[in-house]
């Protein structure tokens, strides 16, 4: 993993690679777009589970002996950024079949691309707990910066968030780190840039549009 110290970038290995070159094809069909970007997922939960802290917890193994294992301090939440980050919360809860899950949505303005807070649902107790904030796409980052506002709005250290992404335009990492220094962040690939309509470059297209079904993203690139 390449990191920092609070942006962290899954190794760039052979299998990722080649895990992007299917998804980011604009003529993979969507089947084909799910599965691969689902495996992508998999990788970026396992990966930010890892950064969570842990206590020290010795076990007994079957033939007698002493284990020095570790065991995760304290509570988790999951919070998806609708509806992009509710293609992580299937993986997630195969990992952790029990993890309490809110939800926050916040829609771009197209013209302005400013983000505006439409509804959340968050667990009573979520100021106890550490958060994996769910956003596939940090492009400019106002987004993210407006989801973590309502976090910490109900009582999340900012240092308990932990912002997992599938792809990261520098533009938006440097704008969550300049409003936020506390969170984490993680993500499968730090692209080169920003567009002027504020998509990124290489880039993948619409994720959520792409993993739902919802757009033909291979014929509206043609356009």
């Amino acid at each position: 993993m390449t990191t920092s110290e609070k942006v962290h970038q899954l190794p760039q290995t052979n299998q990722l690679r080649a895990l992007h070159t299917i998804i980011r094809d604009r003529d993979v069909p969507r089947a084909d777009f799910v599965h691969y970007a689902r495996r992508v997922i998999r990788l970026l939960l396992e990966s930010a589970l890892d950064l969570l802290p842990f206590d020290k917890q010795d076990v007994t193994t079957p033939v007698g002996e002493t284990y020095p294992g570790l065991r995760f301090t304290g509570k988790l939440c999951a919070v998806p950024v609708i509806r992009a980050g509710d293609s992580m919360v299937e993986e997630l809860r195969l990992l952790i079949p029990g993890i309490r899950v809110g939800k926050i949505l916040i829609q771009r303005d197209k013209t302005t691309k400013l983000p505006h807070l439409q509804y959340w649902n968050l667990p009573d107790d979520i100021a106890d707990r550490h958060v994996l904030l769910l956003e596939p796409m940090l492009a400019t980052g106002g987004s993210a910066n407006a989801a973590i506002e309502v976090l910490l709005g109900a009582g999340v250290r900012e240092e308990r968030i932990v912002l997992v992404n599938f792809l990261s335009a520098p533009e938006g990492i440097d704008a969550v780190r300049r409003a936020h220094p506390e969170v984490t962040l993680i993500t499968s690939s730090i692209e080169e840039r920003l567009n002027p309509n504020a998509f990124m470059i290489p880039g993948i297209g619409d994720f959520g549009d792409r993993f739902f079904g919802t757009t033909d993203s291979a014929l509206a690139a043609r356009r």
